[in-house]
C-alpha cells in the first residue's frame, strides 16, 4: 500500500473512532439507532412510493425522480459492494463499537446513506430551501451509520455522493424543463 493510501486508511480510521467512540452513550445510542433507519429500505421506498401516489403535479415527477434514483442508486450500490468487498469496520478495528446483529456484507459504500441522499436530493433541487431541513437528517443518516459501527466515513461520503448524483440524474431525465 503506498503513502497516500496508507494516510487515506489512517484518516479514515481516526475519523471512524472519532464518531464511534461517542456510542458509549446510551442515550445517543437510542437516538441514532433510530436516526439510522431513515435511510434503511422500509422507510425510503415506503416514503418514496407514498410520494408518487399522493403528490400532485408538478411535485409530483420529483417524487418520481426520487424513485429512479433510489433504484439506480440501489442498483450500483450492489455492483459495487460485490466487487469492492470492503469489509464492516467492526470486523476489522479492534475496540469497536457495534449494535446487536449487525449487517454482515461489504461495508463501501453505505446503502443507508446512498438511499436518503437519491430520496431528497429531487426535492432539494425543485426547492432549495428544503435543504435546511432535509439535509441535516440525510447528513445523521450518515453519521449514524459510523457512530452505530457499521460504517467508514469514506463509505458514508461516497454514498452520498452516489445518492446525490443518481438523483441530479434522474432528476434531469424526468424533469427536462428543469435545467
Amino acid at each position: 500500500m503506498d503513502r497516500s493510501k496508507q494516510w487515506l486508511y489512517r484518516t479514515d480510521c481516526s475519523l471512524f473512532y472519532f464518531f464511534n467512540e461517542k456510542s458509549r452513550s446510551k442515550n445517543y445510542f437510542i437516538l441514532m439507532n433510530n436516526i439510522t433507519h431513515l435511510g434503511g429500505a422500509t422507510f425510503t421506498v415506503g416514503v418514496t412510493i407514498l410520494l408518487c401516489f399522493l403528490l400532485s403535479a408538478p411535485i409530483q415527477s420529483f417524487a418520481f425522480a426520487a424513485a429512479l434514483a433510489l433504484t439506480l442508486s440501489h442498483l450500483i450500490v450492489v455492483i459495487i459492494k460485490k466487487g469492492f468487498r470492503r469489509k464492516r469496520p467492526y470486523l476489522v478495528l479492534p475496540n469497536t463499537f457495534v449494535v446487536e446483529n449487525p449487517f454482515k456484507d461489504h461495508s463501501f459504500p453505505s446503502g443507508h446513506t446512498t438511499a436518503i441522499f437519491s430520496i431528497i436530493t429531487p426535492f432539494i433541487l425543485f426547492n432549495p430551501w428544503l435543504s435546511i431541513l432535509f439535509l441535516p437528517i440525510a447528513i445523521l443518516v450518515g453519521v449514524s451509520r459510523i457512530y452505530l459501527g457499521l460504517h467508514y466515513p469514506s463509505d458514508v461520503i461516497v454514498g452520498a455522493l452516489l445518492g446525490f448524483s443518481s438523483a441530479l440524474l434522474a432528476t434531469i431525465l424526468l424533469n427536462p424543463l428543469f435545467l
